[in-house]
This record gives C-alpha cells, sequence and structure tokens, in this order.
C-alpha cells in the first residue's frame, strides 16, 4: 500500500495532468466500485490511462473493471480530502474534480500539439511557394526577387560554387529550425505510449485476457490522436524549413532554366563519378544534372552541420 502512495506521489509531482487524472478515477471509483474506461475517456487521455495501470495505481479486478489500489494513499499523495458523505459536499466534489479533469488534460495537452496561427500563414505560403515547381510566373517572380539579393554572389563565383555555398545554408536552416521546433521528449512520450500499449496487448493475448485485449483495444483506437500529434510535432519544423529552402531551391531552378544565367557563366559542369556535363540542363536518368548535384551537396552539409551542432531530431525517450 505504501508503495502505491508513493507512485501516486510520483506521478503527481511528473504532471498537473497526472494529478488530476488520479483524482477523476478517484471520484468514479467512489460512486461506481470500480472505474472503466469508457467512463473516463472523456477526462483523461489515454496515455495517462495507461500509465495508472502501468504503474499500479489502477488494478484490474477480474475483468469487471478497475479499482484504485490504496485510495487514501492515492489521496494523501494528490493533497485531496476523503469524499464527504454528504449529498451537497459530494455534489460540489464533482463538479470540482470534473473541471480540474477538463482543464488539466483537455486544453494543456491540446494546446502543446496544436498549431499556432503563424505556423498555419508559414503552411499555406508554403504551399503558394509549391506551386513555383509547375508555374513559371510564380517561379520567375521568387527568383527575380531573389536574384537583387543573389545575384552579386553569381556574378563573381562560378556557379556550381554557388550551389555548394546555398547547400550549406539551407542544412545549417534545416538543422537549427528541426532543433528549435522539433520537441524530441514530447515525441519520445508519444512513442513509449503506444509501445506501452503494445507489450500490454502482447501480455493480455499470451495470457488469453479477453476482457483485458478488450480495453486494450478501445485504448489503442483512443491513442490513435497520439499518432496524430506526433505527425504534427514532426511536420510543424518542416513548413517552416521549406518556407525557407523553397524559395532558395526556386532561385537556382529559375537561374538554370531560364536566360537568367550570368553572362560569362560556364555552361559545364563536372559531377563525381558521372564527369563533365556539357550543360547544366543535360539530364541523368529522369533528373537535371544541376538537381542531383545540389541534393548530394545538401544532404552531405545538411549531416555535417547537424553533427558539428549535436541536434538531435530524433525522438527522446530517456
Amino acid at each position: 500500500m505504501a508503495r502505491t502512495a508513493k507512485k501516486a506521489e510520483s506521478l503527481a509531482e511528473e504532471s498537473d495532468d497526472m494529478a488530476s487524472a488520479m483524482s477523476t478515477v478517484l471520484r468514479v471509483a467512489d460512486e461506481k466500485g470500480t472505474v472503466q474506461w469508457g467512463d473516463v475517456s472523456d477526462d483523461i487521455s489515454s496515455g495517462e490511462w495507461g500509465r495508472l495501470i502501468e504503474q499500479g495505481i489502477l488494478v484490474d479486478v477480474d475483468g469487471e473493471g478497475f479499482v484504485v489500489d490504496d485510495p487514501e494513499g492515492v489521496r494523501a499523495a494528490i493533497g485531496e480530502e476523503e469524499p464527504d458523505d454528504s449529498g451537497f459536499s459530494g455534489f460540489t466534489s464533482d463538479d470540482d474534480a470534473g473541471s480540474e479533469a477538463d482543464s488539466g488534460s483537455g486544453g494543456e495537452g491540446d494546446e502543446e500539439s496544436s498549431w499556432s496561427k503563424w505556423d498555419k500563414m508559414a503552411g499555406l505560403v508554403t504551399v503558394a511557394l509549391f506551386l513555383g515547381y509547375t508555374q513559371p510566373p510564380i517561379r520567375d517572380t521568387v527568383g527575380q526577387v531573389l536574384d537583387l539579393f543573389l545575384g552579386p554572389l553569381a556574378g563573381s563565383l562560378p556557379f556550381y560554387i554557388i550551389i555548394i555555398v546555398l547547400s550549406v545554408f539551407t542544412g545549417l536552416n534545416s538543422t537549427i529550425l528541426q532543433g528549435k521546433l522539433m520537441d524530441s521528449e514530447k515525441m519520445g512520450e508519444y512513442q513509449e505510449r503506444m509501445q506501452d500499449i503494445q507489450e500490454r496487448r502482447k501480455e493480455a493475448k499470451e495470457r488469453g485476457d479477453d476482457d483485458a485485449l478488450e480495453e486494450i483495444q478501445e485504448e489503442q483506437m483512443e491513442a490513435m490522436g497520439d499518432q496524430l500529434g506526433m505527425f504534427k510535432e514532426q511536420f510543424r519544423p518542416m513548413v517552416w524549413i521549406m518556407l525557407v529552402n523553397i524559395p532558395v531551391f526556386l532561385w537556382i531552378y529559375y537561374m538554370v532554366q531560364t536566360d537568367a544565367m550570368v553572362a560569362g557563366a560556364s555552361p559545364v559542369m563536372i559531377l563525381p563519378l558521372f564527369g563533365e556535363l556539357a550543360s547544366w540542363n543535360t539530364r541523368i536518368g529522369p533528373m537535371w544534372g544541376w538537381l542531383i548535384w545540389y541534393f548530394v551537396c545538401s544532404m552531405s552539409f545538411n549531416q555535417i552541420v547537424r553533427k558539428a551542432l549535436d541536434v538531435n531530431v530524433r525522438p527522446d525517450s530517456s
């Protein structure tokens, strides 16, 4: 019992959402005797429900539901008093607990995983810039604007060197934005929740617990929202990266595909392994030579910059 109280105290210190979740299951257990996922799914998240089961706060009762192990210890851990038997006090407690659960679990998590208005505006601009690959007016407009800044550079350096310089710039931009905007800890939490559900599902399947499998299946369906949240976390920095990188790429495209190449610039290019190409527009398979050179430089320098700045873009499950 003391061990359960200690775990409850640790969860409460971890986040206010977990304390609110324990308050919710205590309230439902007081009312009904047992707690099932359907009773609290509107108030707490599937990840919080899974944590309570994993930590032994909720204990399965022969497939009839769950009970709170050591409810007194859990109440003490979250600083909640014993429920009053009087009708009026009980009604008040229910309202308070419900409102705390709604404000704790529903608001903060959604706010953290949602996009701001600036993210959405950046997404719309990025979509418009994407059209530049197929719409010459957009490509030429973006190219002419950037040429005001990059034109002097193009007049002083060979064009293949310019692509290398821009590859370093886009690689640095991508690495910094990913490091700033991608929450690797939150991504790790999403992955841990899914792994926990899969492990509990495997264990229930091995012991032939059909009731537990049904509950875990429902929890897994609820956790689909976590996968959507993880996708949003992954895609958010990509919007800002493309907002910067696409115009740079369109400028290169504009320079090569139009007559805007700097006077005197040699059209000949030399690619590693492929040797000398007569023109930047020479195709190697389905791709232009300049496009292959850009991707080779971009991917190479992106890895170098990422290592140099020690930026981790993978989910952190530590």
